[in-house]
Parts: C-alpha cells; structure tokens; sequence
C-alpha cells in the first residue's frame, strides 16, 4: 500500500461489493456464489442467484438465500470465469 493511499476497512470492502458477485466460505467448509443483495452488522447475509458447492462441486441451486452470519468464515469477490481453450 502506498504511503498516501487511502486506508480501506472491511466496511468500505463490503460496500463496496453490495450488487456484484461474491463468494461466500463457511466454518462447514461450504461455499456459496451469488449477488450480494444485503447484510446487517452481524453479518447475516442475503444473496441472490445463490449456488451451493462443496468441495468444489456444484450441489444445490437455492436462487434468493440468507446465510447466518456466526456461520461465515469470509466473504471475497467473485471472479467472472472465462471458457478456456486448451493449447495444442
């Protein structure tokens, strides 16, 4: 970080990703992928288009979700994935 950079807090992340995709990682080891519609400052969690993957795999298609928030481990953005075409 730059000496005269702003400093940024988990706040301003959070704000910051209000609307857009994020992935959330859970104390079970689960992981879910969607929009981030809200959160609270227990850091319950609304999201929609919600998926559900453990261990890597897709298991469950829940559309709107709510995740309690004493069961969240992080919460990071979602990189778009790109289709990727193997070299010859």
């Amino acid at each position: 970080m730059a000496a005269n950079a702003p400093k940024r807090t988990p706040t301003d992340f959070l704000k910051s990703v209000l609307g857009r995709p994020v992935c959330v990682k859970l104390n079970s080891g689960s992981e879910f992928r969607g929009i981030l519609a809200c959160l609270d400052g227990f850091m319950n969690i609304a999201m929609e288009q919600t998926e559900e993957y453990v261990d890597g795999q897709l298991k469950t298609k829940y559309g709107d979700a709510f995740i309690r928030g004493n069961t969240v481990l992080y919460i990071s953005t979602q990189k778009r994935r790109t289709k990727s075409r193997k070299k010859k």
